[in-house]
């Protein structure tokens, strides 16, 4: 990604992590679908309640996973084999290591998080039964999210597409095969998930082993290297916990929203799914901006690393645009596919009129955050993200929702924070030298 036409290395790179997000999607998404029209609200409800949980778990496992991804794009794009070699395997060994001590938290903490959600006593035993299975898969997630990115930072976006490809295909199957056919309710789409999950991580573990490039995996090698982790962490723990946290902040919502019934649940849960295909495409053009920044640095072409954040924002801004017309004239429409009530739609839909207006904003946050992290500046990202996403969304919600109480005051948290973050973000892009301050003088403009 450090030579030919910007937009169109950024369109192609970004293609398959937008398809293969959108397989990633599908995950939860079927589960969902299948649940509510198989089993009911209470069991759609249960399942919607699981996402910020989830979510919290996906994000800082993606967030470790975006530290190694900028380490390893800037030593292949400067060609540093050898520490390129232990960055992977250093990778490797973290995910499996997280994996193993997030499943004994989550199958322990699982009821009494839920509880603290504010989690309503007729959903409850189905919730906490599809969250403690989800968390058995912990380390697959956490091994494919990680083996992913390895393959995202050398700049290979299709293998993980084709994966994620086969493994929603089985998610899917094993959802109406565990819920429709054997009738197990919200702990057989926890299984289909868990088994899914499994074979992607096994696909991508195998892909890693079989290439002859330098980022190949040597099962005996798999070690942790005390420097290289070092690294790997102070890039990855703020991404985490900026993903984390922002997640808590959604926990937090989520309970606010659990206090209006069911169907308010049901009906926020399923826009949610929709809100997330959404974001798909901004989700991988922000994963497309951290590659490129970080290959480039590494390259010495900082000049190009700010015309890819222009062009990127132009691309992602063009396809708010096109999502937010196409969601606004056919909201209700997709809405029922996830449940019939008129309720639960009804909720969706108000969520759609408040958040729709403004993704626009989300559009410039993900390109600029993304060459930010690029750049080796996951601190600021961090703290942009939970400053606005966060504690902002906290304030709002804590202090100024008690005086109008209400489901639709609860959804403004949203775009209110959405719009402070991508103006601290604009600031930052323009203002401040995020470009090392060190750089020029060791490799000058190129």
């Amino acid at each position: 990604m450090t030579e030919g036409v910007i937009w169109k290395q950024l369109l192609a790179f970004s293609m398959p992590l937008l398809i293969g997000n959108l397989f990633q999607q599908l995950y939860n998404t079927a589960d969902s679908i299948v649940v509510g029209n198989f089993v009911g609200s209470d069991a759609l409800a249960a399942v919607g309640s699981s996402n910020s949980l989830i979510n919290l778990i996906i994000g800082m496992s993606m967030g470790i996973g975006t530290g190694a991804g900028v380490i390893i794009s800037q030593y292949y794009g400067a060609k540093e084999d050898q520490k390129l070699h232990w960055a992977v395997h250093t990778s490797i060994a973290l995910s499996l290591v997280g994996g193993v001590l997030l499943t004994i938290l989550g199958v322990i903490l699982t009821p009494v998080l839920l509880i603290w959600m504010g989690t309503p006593i007729e959903v409850l035993p189905s919730a906490i039964s599809f969250l403690r299975i989800y968390f058995l898969g912990s380390a697959f997630n956490l091994l494919y999210n990680m083996g992913a990115g390895i393959l995202r930072a050398v700049g290979d976006s299709k293998r993980p597409l084709y994966y994620l490809c086969v493994s929603s295909v089985v998610n899917i199957v094993l959802d109406l095969v565990f819920v429709v056919g054997f009738h197990m309710g919200t702990a057989g789409a926890g299984f289909a998930t868990v088994i899914a999950q499994a074979v992607s991580s096994v696909l991508i573990v195998k892909a890693l082993m079989r290439t002859k490039e330098s980022h190949r995996l040597i099962l005996s090698k798999i070690r942790i290297d005390k420097r290289m982790m070092k690294r790997i962490l102070k890039l990855g723990i703020p991404s985490g916990i900026q993903q984390s946290i922002i997640s808590l902040s959604n926990v937090v919502v989520q309970a606010n929203v659990n206090s209006y019934g069911a169907a308010a649940m049901a009906g926020f849960g399923a826009y949610s799914k929709i809100d997330g295909f959404a974001m798909l495409p901004l989700q991988s053009f922000c994963m497309a901006a951290t590659t490129f920044t970080g290959q480039n640095i590494g390259a010495g072409k900082w000049k190009r690393v700010k015309q890819g954040m222009v062009q990127g924002i132009i691309i992602s801004f063009i396809y708010t645009i096109i999502i937010s017309v196409i969601l606004f004239l056919d909201a209700e429409r997709i809405l029922s596919i996830f449940s019939p009530d008129k309720n639960v739609i009804a909720y969706g839909n108000s969520t759609m009129l408040i958040l729709l207006p403004f993704y626009w904003t989300l559009a410039i946050h993900q390109i600029l955050m993304g060459s930010i992290r690029g750049s080796g500046r996951t601190v600021v990202s961090m703290l942009i993200g939970v400053g606005n996403m966060c504690i902002l969304r906290m304030i709002y919600i804590n202090l100024l929702v008690p005086f109008f109480p209400s489901f639709e005051a609860v959804m403004w948290c949203y775009p209110i924070t959405w719009i402070t973050t991508m103006i601290m973000d604009l600031i930052y892009s323009l203002k401040a030298k995020w470009i090392p301050a060190d750089f020029h003088k060791k490799i000058g403009d190129k």
